[in-house]
């Protein structure tokens, strides 16, 4: 009796570390908060390094719009990500971050700028802002 006691014991233990490693696996495939992705955005510099940027890209790719609008801005700096650099901001302020529709906005200046007016995608840049705004803010309606 005292034999199965104590082997009861130690599978019991086995049991309970393989499911602490289990937990702690599926902690470190969390998206971090927002503030712990903007500062590894900001130490990796705007031309990024890679280890740094292969794990901005998990992050958005796991959909944390804060992930995708950093991603966005390190993809600005090489004009031939522009257009996946646009989509990512689409993106996230589809998932409500105001500062990727701030950046929108400015892409969409920008191109007015130098290209006279064009439509941005399926949807205008102002026009997104205006339904991201109607969306989060039913008493507030933008025109």
């Amino acid at each position: 009796m005292e034999l199965f006691n104590k082997s009861g014991v130690l599978v019991s233990s086995v049991l309970l570390m393989v499911g602490a490693l289990i937990a702690c696996q599926a902690k470190e495939d969390a998206i971090p908060p927002s503030t712990v992705i903007e500062a590894a955005a900001l130490q990796m510099g705007p031309t990024g390094q890679l280890a740094a940027m292969r794990r901005l890209q998990e992050w958005a790719d796991q959909g944390s719009p804060v992930a995708q609008r950093e991603l966005a801005l390190r993809y600005l700096a090489d004009p031939a990500r522009h257009a996946e650099a646009q989509h990512l901001l689409e993106q996230a302020a589809r998932a409500g971050d105001a500062q990727a529709a701030v950046g929108l906005l400015a892409l969409d200046r920008e191109a007015n700028a130098l290209n006279g007016p064009q439509i941005m995608g399926e949807l205008s840049a102002s026009r997104l802002v205006k339904s991201l705004v109607n969306e989060h803010n039913p008493a507030y309606t933008v025109r």
